[in-house]
């Protein structure tokens, strides 16, 4: 018998008991079955499914400050990578393929940038939001460069490279994914799949570089799952790419849009000169102003 239901993020909570959800991804059963065979059993079990739905047991979250919730979302993050690791045999076209990608997203976005700085350069006046982007262009450029620069040695480390770590990613990590009942839990599998570990770092980065010390939280991540060489390298050109500036309706929001570019791409500064990897040696590498 129901007697109270709560929507909470596009999911039904009934009689806090069970969870009702969408079902968006049809192997879903084949993804909870593979995690546990590699005994992680950290998501919530699975009480009933139909072909539309699926009903998980209802976890009652333990409210905890986010910087602790974090730290054991990223705890749980590395268990979930050293219980699923394995190396698979790839073809030529496998690192191939993301070198492109990401060759392609780097040209993109310089290309972007180009385009405003064209426009902003034929102006007599530039608005405060231009104003703001021409200030800090360079630093952008640069972020760009690096990526590009990183990403070009990464492939040349691998292209006759015949075998890659993989391992079963969440491929959606974030604090809304995360809960503390009992046990720490990963929710929402819906997107996971057998990809490189670093994939799952870059969502979160991603997500949450602005609300948290993201060099402590790799510090952590790394003590438990460390990167080899060649996966830093991805890692670091991947998160140098600033994402393109969002339509916004008015010159306020397009100033604080552009805010949160910029500070993205000094905070990740900051970031590579800790954690790049430079041919020769280990130094420190900062995008330039």
């Amino acid at each position: 018998m129901i007697n109270k239901i709560t929507i909470k993020n596009s999911v039904k909570i009934v009689n806090d008991e069970y969870v009702k959800k969408k079902k968006k991804n049809k192997d879903i059963d084949n993804i909870y079955n593979y995690l546990l065979s590699r005994s992680f059993d950290y998501f919530p079990r699975v009480v009933e499914e139909d072909d539309e739905y699926i009903y998980y047991e209802y976890i009652r979250d333990i409210e905890e400050p986010n910087e602790q919730k974090i730290t054991d979302l990223v705890s749980l993050v590395s268990l979930l990578h050293n219980k699923t690791t394995f190396y698979k045999e790839v073809d030529i076209d496998n690192y191939k393929y993301i070198y492109e990608s990401v060759s392609d997203k780097i040209e993109d976005t310089y290309n972007y940038y180009n385009m405003i700085m064209d426009n902003i350069e034929s102006e007599v006046y530039m608005s405060p939001s231009n104003y703001l982007i021409a200030r800090n262009i360079s630093i952008i450029y640069s972020a760009l460069k690096y990526a590009k620069e990183t990403v070009d040695r990464w492939y040349k480390m691998n292209e006759d490279s015949r075998r890659m770590r993989v391992v079963m990613n969440h491929n959606n990590l974030g604090l809304d994914h995360y809960l503390k009942g009992d046990k720490p839990y990963l929710i929402s599998f819906d997107r996971a799949k057998i990809d490189m570990p670093v994939f799952d770092l870059i969502s979160l980065y991603k997500k949450h570089y602005l609300d948290i010390d993201f060099n402590d939280i790799l510090k952590i991540y790394l003590s438990k799952y460390p990167f080899s060489n060649s996966e830093m390298m991805l890692f670091l050109a991947m998160i140098s790419i600033p994402d393109k500036i969002s339509n916004v309706n008015s010159q306020y929001k397009r100033v604080l849009v552009i805010r949160r570019v910029i500070d993205y791409v000094y905070k990740t500064s900051d970031l590579v000169a800790k954690y790049s990897i430079k041919e020769q040696a280990n130094e420190g590498h900062k995008f330039k102003e």
